[in-house]
């Protein structure tokens, strides 16, 4: 499925792997965020981190009436506070969304799939 945008020259087809990309991206751009984990991590192995080739799997987007709500899977670094580092991640989120897609995000959805040490 599709966000569709009208304008007075034409139609606008946003695919939705394309919002899943610059969500994906927008949310592995934050500091304390490790990676996108996957929504269905039995299925697609439990400790993978997705790569930005796979971002469509760490997200879901929903069509709504006036926007979109999206449901983003991260994992996060190990000794970050989660409830800032995921508020940045939907502030970001719901930025990028409006100023490169022009798309309004109803609703960002953070689930924390997980948490990991980084080596140094």
């Amino acid at each position: 499925m599709a966000v569709k945008i009208k304008t007075k020259h034409g139609l606008i087809d946003i695919d939705n792997d394309v919002i899943a990309t610059v969500v994906g991206g927008a949310a592995t751009d934050s500091y304390g965020v490790v990676g996108m984990a996957s929504k269905n991590q039995i299925r697609d192995n439990v400790n993978v981190i997705l790569n930005r080739n796979n971002y469509a799997k760490g997200v879901v987007v929903r069509q709504e009436d006036n926007g979109v709500a999206v449901d983003v899977n991260i994992i996060v670094s190990y000794g970050t506070k989660i409830s800032e580092v995921s508020r940045t991640v939907q502030s970001k989120v719901k930025y990028n969304l409006e100023t490169m897609l022009g798309i309004n995000a109803n609703a960002v959805n953070i689930t924390v799939q997980g948490v990991q040490v980084l080596s140094e």
